[in-house]
């Protein structure tokens, strides 16, 4: 059986082979950035234009199941979609940076980082920032009612984790842009 350091390496030579930016994200950029969380996927924000919609669907599809027309679909729409490694199981979920409000910044900020994070030998991926882990959290924060005790949690944990390290000024210019500057304010206690 496949390991996901496997799964996740085939994804990534596919979308480098296409010429595709991507970053890997969520619990597994929060994991590099200092705060482990288990997850049973990777999401991955990608820069793809609606022309190499199928190009990817074909790079991909001997090791991974994609429904190729409803991934043309959330494509062209900006939607996410996912990819489920056949071999392992595995899920990727695909975010698309061009309808995401920090997406084309993530892709931007990303870190190249040798990294075992996926397990195995170590992997040199990119990885979105802490900067836009934490502003994307704060995103889905609100999105979720401003409710939720653990996405609160990890957001702290990781601030407190980046103190000192994080690009300050960077952070507050995209909070006031997506609109999350109270939370921001809010998170580092001003």
């Amino acid at each position: 059986m496949a390991s996901l350091r496997d799964a996740a390496l085939q994804l990534f030579t596919a979308l480098d082979r296409l010429g595709i930016r991507y970053a890997v994200g969520g619990s597994f950029a929060s994991s590099f950035h200092g705060i482990a969380r288990a997850t049973l996927d990777i999401n991955v924000m990608l820069e793809l234009p609606q022309v190499l919609a199928k190009a990817i669907y074909l790079a991909v599809s001997p090791a991974f199941y994609a429904d190729d027309a409803a991934m043309v679909e959330a494509i062209g729409r900006g939607r996410a979609f996912n990819l489920i490694h056949l071999e392992s199981g595995h899920k990727f979920d695909l975010f698309v940076a061009g309808r995401h409000p920090l997406g084309e910044e993530q892709l931007m900020h990303r870190k190249f980082a040798k990294t075992a994070i996926l397990g195995g030998e170590p992997l040199d991926i990119p990885v979105v920032s802490a900067e836009d882990i934490v502003l994307v959290k704060l995103l889905w924060y609100r999105a979720g009612g401003e409710v939720s005790e653990r996405q609160w949690n990890d957001l702290t944990n990781l601030a407190a984790v980046q103190k000192g390290r994080a690009d300050a000024e960077y952070m507050k210019t995209q909070a006031a842009r997506v609109g999350v500057s109270d939370l921001l304010s809010r998170l580092w206690g001003e």
